[in-house]
Parts: C-alpha cells; sequence; structure tokens
C-alpha cells in the first residue's frame, strides 16, 4: 500500500509530505507535517541562514523518539545520521555545491536557493540544517566566523550568555565589528560574525583562536580555550574549531532533536540576558516570527576584516609563546599543529 501524502505549493513548487501525520516530537505529539509547516513559516530566516551555503542535513527519519541515537564515525547503526552527500533521485531543481573535506575527498551537498529546497528536506527528515560558513561561489573562503560557547558540565545557559554579554560583546564594539547572538537550541549561545570572503578556512580558525584566547584573558574564572575536555574544568568552552574546513553548526531556525523540538533562536543583544531556550520551539517560533521578523535580517548588511585578529594571533606567538591548537580527530596533521594526544595519555606515556 502506497505511504499517505499530501501535497503543498512552496512557491512555484509542488512538494510532497509523505506520512504527514508520523509524530517527530512527542512532548506535543508534533508531527511531520508541522515540522515542514515550521520552516515555511520562518521562510525568510531559514533561507537568510541557508542561501547559496553547502548544506549538511540531520536527518531524523523516524522521528525524534525515546532511545533514538544518532549515528557517529564509531557507530553506524544508529537512527537518525548525517547526510553530506545530496540523495540519489532528487527533484531536477534542486541545486547543489561541490565542496571539499580535509581528508580531500569531494561531496556534491545540497545548497538551497529557495525555500521549497527547505522543504523538501524537511520531508526527508532533516531535522537540523548545518550551513557550512561559504557561499557557493567560493567554497574555500568563508565569509562568515562563528563564536560557539559551549557549556562544560557545571555550568549553564546562564554562564555562556554572560560571557556573551561580557567579554564577548564587548570587544566586537572595540573593533567596531557587529556580531549577531543566537541560542544554540540547547545550552550554549552562538555569535555569528559576517567577514570579507578573503581568508582561507586555516586563517579564520586562526582568528576565531585569537578572539577566544583574548576572552578568555578578560574573564579567566568562567572560560576556557582548552581542547582536551580533561583540562577545561567547570568553565564556558570558546569551540574555536567550528571554524574550521567541514565542521558545521545548526543554522539559525534550525529545529534541534529533542522532543520538546526547542529551535536555534536569533536573538537581539538586548533581549540575550532574558531568554531562556525553552522560550523557542516549533509551537512559538512562528508567532515570534510572524510579530517581530528576523532579528538577524541586517547580518548581510557588513562584512568585515580579519586583519586585527590575525594581528592577535601573531601578538600570542610572539609575546606569550601561543601557537597553534590540536584540530579535530578525523583531520589530517596540520602544519604547526601540537601533538595530537590528550595530557594524561601523553604525561603516561
Amino acid at each position: 500500500m502506497a505511504s499517505p501524502y499530501v501535497e503543498i505549493q512552496v512557491g512555484d513548487r509542488v512538494v510532497k509530505v509523505t506520512n504527514p501525520d508520523k509524530v517527530y516530537f512527542p512532548a506535543r505529539q508534533e508531527t511531520k507535517l508541522d515540522l515542514v509547516n515550521y520552516y515555511l513559516s520562518v521562510g525568510d530566516g531559514i533561507l537568510r541562514a541557508l542561501r547559496e551555503r553547502p548544506t549538511t542535513l540531520e536527518r531524523w527519519p523516524g522521528g525524534v523518539f525515546e532511545g533514538a541515537k544518532l549515528s557517529t564515525r564509531a557507530d553506524n547503526r544508529g537512527d537518525a545520521f548525517f547526510q553530506k552527500r545530496i540523495p540519489k533521485n532528487t527533484p531536477d531543481w534542486i541545486e547543489t555545491a561541490r565542496i571539499a573535506f580535509p581528508s580531500g575527498r569531494h561531496a556534491d551537498e545540497l545548497c538551497p536557493v529557495e525555500l521549497a529546497d527547505v522543504a523538501w528536506a524537511a520531508n526527508l527528515g532533516t531535522v537540523t540544517f548545518h550551513p557550512w560558513p561559504v557561499r557557493r561561489g567560493d567554497v574555500d573562503h568563508p565569509d562568515e566566523l562563528r563564536i560557539d560557547l559551549d557549556p562544560q558540565p557545571g555550568t549553564d545557559f546562564a554562564d555562556a550568555k554572560k560571557v556573551a554579554l561580557g567579554p564577548v560583546r564587548e570587544m566586537l564594539a572595540e573593533l567596531g565589528f557587529t556580531g549577531h547572538p543566537k541560542t544554540s537550541g540547547n545550552r550554549g549561545v552562538h555569535v555569528y560574525l559576517r567577514i570579507e570572503p578573503r581568508w582561507t578556512f586555516t586563517e579564520v580558525r586562526r582568528s576565531a583562536l585569537a578572539f577566544a584566547r583574548e576572552i578568555e584573558r578578560r574573564m579567566p574564572d568562567l572560560v576556557t580555550t582548552a581542547w582536551w575536555k580533561e583540562e577545561r574544568g567547570e568553565k564556558v568552552f570558546i569551540d574555536f574549531n567550528q571554524n574550521a574546513r567541514d565542521r558545521t553548526i545548526a543554522s539559525a531556525y534550525s529545529v534541534r532533536p529533542k522532543p520538546y523540538a526547542p529551535v536555534s533562536a536569533p536573538v537581539t543583544w538586548d533581549e540575550l540576558p532574558d531568554v531562556e531556550t525553552d522560550d523557542f520551539t516549533i509551537a512559538t517560533m512562528p508567532a515570534r516570527f510572524a510579530e517581530i521578523g528576523d532579528p538577524h535580517a541586517d547580518i548581510d548588511d557588513a562584512a568585515f576584516t580579519l586583519e586585527p585578529l590575525l594581528e592577535w594571533a601573531d601578538r600570542d606567538e610572539k609575546d606569550h609563546g601561543l601557537g597553534d591548537m590540536p584540530y579535530p580527530p578525523n583531520y589530517p596533521k596540520m602544519e604547526g599543529e601540537p601533538k595530537r594526544v590528550q595530557p594524561s595519555k601523553a604525561r603516561k606515556d
């Protein structure tokens, strides 16, 4: 028997939604069709976050049911998975962008250019969209620097907000940069900065590390840049490696795979002190978007230079002996990178 479906008109396209009544988020019994309609309701916002960006799809085809697990490199038997290569038999109007992984291999990823692309991906069970910080016209030079404030055990969302509203906001103002904050949809805070697409991933990551180290200097009791978890303590980790090639962050307006369907929500700096992650879900975000629009609507108005941050990186190396930090484990050994061995094992050896 054929699966039930509905057809939705999205711009000039007709998008088929199969099994529309399948429950995807159990807390409020929200369905796959609810997920698709959510993305349509924030259309301008999600397209601003994804437009012409190679995008990895985080697919939960069975929904976010109790006990569902995400496949990993170590164990691919999960119920959900990241899809980097565009699926076979896609509609001929779906557009792609070719990207290169650190290994040197290539893939053609979804490259959204219209809202129907988002609806089509949501029908595949895409809960979260993970765009690269590049546009398809130049996939080797990012146009976005991402500041990821990640609370470690013993810290929480309130601590991440304290770091964002303190040294992060202060430093952006000192540099003359405009940063755009959003909730991660979990426990953290992200701040995005549009940059001129003149620098490589390596240079952008180096800039992010210099920025993170300056945050740590200004708030050492609460902030860490330690890559190894055993060295972080009860602090907020600034994940500079989110700016490395093939590392992505859930986009603005992306839904996160939790039973109550929280959303990674763009906010203003003035809102940030009072917001909580639970404020933003697929049930509440459509009304907010209809009322106030996208707080990040001006994110593309200005792009900034990384030269001051690269000068900070040079200063750190020359004056403080602070060179590079380890890359993620799936990377080849990078030039100038220290040993990729966690400190406790290095001491034992």
